[in-house]
């Protein structure tokens, strides 16, 4: 039997239980979600190093009961120097997956978690920063057991990284990959915790922090300097919102694909599916995603280039378009053009039903590669993503914001439930997200259950080049037939196959109850009193 976790002061959920009991001890300590959350995101990038790094981006939603959600959109531009002549001078005429020219972007996460305690004073947050970035200098000084996720990735990885500026050294000690259970340690980012904790998480950008990280990334000759982490600020916005049968979903707007998210659960609404797991569900929701995707890799972009507004695209006549277009026996000719990477989905429910829904990121495993040498500091490689053709609707451009496929998510059920709940995992987070929400919020399943219950994931993921339709091989023979008769592409995976994300999700009832569940996919946990 699947178990549903359940308390009542308070709950947090990540993909490491190192940094899911981070978050909790701040909460025990009388702490709020928000301050619970920036102890867990700085733990994570210290015992969770492949899938994301303070050199990256992030997103947040955050919500008191009885008010609107707030996003904090902590995602860096490129750089003032990153135009495309600037790479094809330099040979390119792409902009590289890996390395120093990969690090194009500002890493925007710290000034979120900046961003978000301002809100969580107005909370009544009184934690020092010294005491929320404790865990993670212990953990990033003393070391951390590698999980077998992290060696597996580093193995799989080692030959496009071990020449990238500072990865061998952190990542291959003696040469290898490091087993599971070897003591993982990068001082020099413990370091760089206690500078942020004794000078403030502005020195990131505006101190002698800044003016460290901003030697680095000039000694390997990245694009970016200290004035692109000067110009940085977080920004605080209004999710996209839309209703739907049980309530309202929330998500983040451009330059993420929170729009598609979305689009995905108002799609299927209309389809009439009046049960999970059949061959009308599971075809309903990847039908449903073609349909998200499409609009999403037409329109999305950084906000200030985008042709239409994103609402037009939740409209209910644009949602029955779309609907209408899908067969209900027969598959969309696959794929287009899919989307890749790797990050971190945590959540937080303090016992005032505070809720926050969190992910950070470096994009790929491993992000650009690249560890800045005096810092410690491994930096993403989001702005990858931008393309050096004129008319590419991602063009490259100094000061854009790249496209994002991270997305935190959290529902407002009509019956006063709240629910932050996300993934990782690039192309699939949204298709994730529509499972865990369409099984818990419509089909009345366990909350637990619905993250561990069998998944799909259409596209490519974790650098594979394969856009096949792949389904755990826990779900009925019969319906994997039934998919593969209606055209679609099926590729069955492991029962417990970690590229369909790790998933997690938090519930706040209004009689006070927290209920959470964890991806048995990853190395998380729920962590509550």
């Amino acid at each position: 039997m699947i178990n549903t976790a359940t308390a009542t002061r308070g709950m947090v959920v990540a993909p490491h239980h190192l940094a899911a009991q981070s978050g909790l001890a701040i909460l025990r300590e009388g702490g709020n979600a928000i301050e619970a959350m920036v102890a867990a995101a700085a733990a994570i990038a210290a015992v969770y190093p492949h899938m994301n790094a303070i050199g990256g981006d992030g997103f947040w939603i955050v919500r008191a009961p009885g008010s609107e959600p707030i996003a904090i959109d902590a995602c860096g531009a490129a750089a003032a120097q990153a135009a495309p002549e600037w790479y094809r001078l330099r040979g390119c005429d792409a902009i590289p997956a890996r390395g120093p020219l990969a690090a194009n972007t500002v890493a925007g996460t710290v000034s979120g978690w900046e961003a978000a305690l301002a809100i969580g004073r107005r909370w009544g947050g009184t934690h020092s920063l010294e005491r929320l970035l404790a865990d993670a200098i212990h953990y990033a000084e003393n070391g951390v057991p590698v999980t077998a996720s992290q060696h597996s990735n580093t193995r799989h990885k080692r030959t496009e990284l071990e020449a990238v500026p500072g990865f061998a050294e952190q990542f291959l000690p003696r040469g290898a990959a490091p087993a599971v259970g070897d003591r993982f340690v990068n001082e020099r980012l413990g370091r760089t915790f206690r500078r942020l904790a004794r000078d403030g998480l502005d020195s990131f950008y505006r101190g002698a922090l800044a003016e460290a990280i901003a030697a680095d990334l000039a000694r390997i000759a990245s694009p970016l300097s200290r004035d692109d982490l000067e110009r940085h600020q977080a920004e605080t916005k209004t999710p996209l919102a839309l209703a739907l049968r049980p309530g309202t979903a929330y998500n983040f707007p451009p330059p993420t694909q929170g729009l598609a998210s979305l689009m995905i659960l108002g799609i299927f609404e209309r389809l009439g599916v009046t049960e999970a797991e059949g061959f009308a569900y599971l075809h309903g929701l990847v039908e449903a995603s073609k349909q998200a995707f499409m609009v999403r890799d037409r329109e999305i972009t950084d906000p200030a280039y985008m042709r239409n507004p994103p609402h037009r695209f939740l409209s209910s006549a644009s949602l029955d378009t779309a609907a209408a277009a899908i067969d209900p026996a027969r598959a969309l000719a696959w794929p287009r053009p899919p989307s890749a990477g790797d990050t971190v989905w945590m959540g937080a429910i303090d016992g005032e039903g505070r809720a926050v829904s969190f992910i950070q990121s470096v994009y790929w495993e491993f992000g650009s590669g690249v560890v800045l040498e005096e810092t410690g500091i491994q930096w993403q490689n989001r702005g990858s993503s931008f393309s050096l053709d004129d008319g590419a609707l991602n063009r490259l451009a100094p000061g854009r914001k790249p496209f994002h496929t991270l997305n935190p998510a959290l529902f407002a059920f009509g019956d006063g439930r709240a629910m932050p709940y996300g993934t990782m995992g690039g192309e699939g987070q949204p298709q994730t997200q529509a499972a865990v929400l369409t099984r818990y919020g419509y089909f009345g399943q366990p909350l637990q259950e619905a993250v561990s219950a069998p998944r799909w994931l259409l596209g490519r993921t974790w650098g594979e080049e394969s856009t096949t339709l792949k389904i755990e091989s826990r779900f009925d023979s019969g319906i994997l037939v039934a998919l593969g008769l209606a055209g679609h592409d099926v590729e069955k995976v492991e029962a417990f196959d970690e590229r369909m994300g790790h998933a997690g999700a938090l519930v706040h009832h209004p009689h006070g109850v927290i209920e959470g569940a964890a991806d048995p996919r990853s190395d998380g946990a729920v962590a509550a009193f």
